[in-house]
């Protein structure tokens, strides 16, 4: 097959609704070994697929990360609780990047500060494999919620960030295609209300969070509430962070000094 040319490209890009696609186009150009992959990679983008997952990797907070087929893409959005992650860390502490998917909080955590303790934990296999690579096979676990995660870091954790799935179930139809046809539904399924995992989240919190130590949980603006209330449920005193430009919702509770 011969090599389409990035005229062509950015022309079947558009022509498949495609907004940036002379964006994608140098992306994709740039991603590909040969004109046959590159050809290949068209008609997989054109397919419906997300371009992270087509050139396998993705920009979060400057780092590039790598993204396999089928796995929770990260958000710009989420790059807020990066940095909220960030500003309450410091040198030498121990955090820990709950339902982390292919590891993107927890790469910018190690990123960004001296000396830090980072564990991560996913259920999903294929963006633990991703995280094993982001972050260090040492320090990413699979396994549901804390359950994997080193029994000494119970009281230990400074930092606790959380991306859990949070779109109701009865909403995922109403995704972007990329999204709901392209990654697993464990990612983003976040039960009735779209409150389930982070009920769970915040209900353990407390035994592993270090004195003074802050949960924070992306959520949205409508279901920020909910999730202001779990936190309040576990003792936490909270505070709801919002950033338009990204359109991201961050819940941070802190867990009191002296108990």
């Amino acid at each position: 097959m011969t090599s389409p040319s990035l005229v062509a490209v950015v022309d079947r890009l558009r022509a498949a609704g495609c907004v940036f696609a002379e964006d994608e186009a140098k992306l994709l150009a740039g991603a590909a070994s040969s004109p046959a992959e590159l050809a290949a990679m068209v008609e997989r983008r054109v397919a419906g697929l997300p371009l992270e997952q087509v050139v396998g990797w993705a920009e979060f907070c400057g780092l590039r990360l790598v993204v396999e087929p089928g796995v929770f893409v990260p958000r710009r959005r989420t790059e807020f609780l990066a940095e909220q992650a960030i500003a309450l860390a410091r040198p030498g502490a121990v955090a820990v990047d709950l339902c982390c998917g292919v590891g993107a909080v927890a790469a910018a955590l190690v990123d960004a500060v001296e000396r830090m303790e980072v564990y991560a934990a996913d259920l999903d296999p294929a963006a633990v494999r991703c995280a094993r690579r982001n972050v260090g096979a040492d320090w990413v676990f699979e396994g549901d919620l804390y359950d994997p995660l080193p029994g000494e870091l119970q009281g230990r954790v400074d930092v606790l960030a959380v991306n859990a799935p949070y779109v109701p179930t009865d909403e995922i139809r109403l995704m972007p295609p990329e999204a709901r046809d392209h990654e697993h539904h464990v990612a983003l399924d976040g039960g009735p209300d779209g409150l389930d995992v982070q009920r769970r989240v915040a209900a353990a919190a407390p035994r592993w969070l270090a004195p003074g130590g802050h949960l924070l949980i992306e959520t949205s603006e409508r279901q920020a509430p909910l999730t202001v209330a779990a936190f309040e449920r576990s003792g936490l005193t909270t505070q709801v962070l919002h950033f338009e430009d990204l359109g991201a919702t961050v819940a941070v509770g802190t867990l009191p000094a002296h108990r």
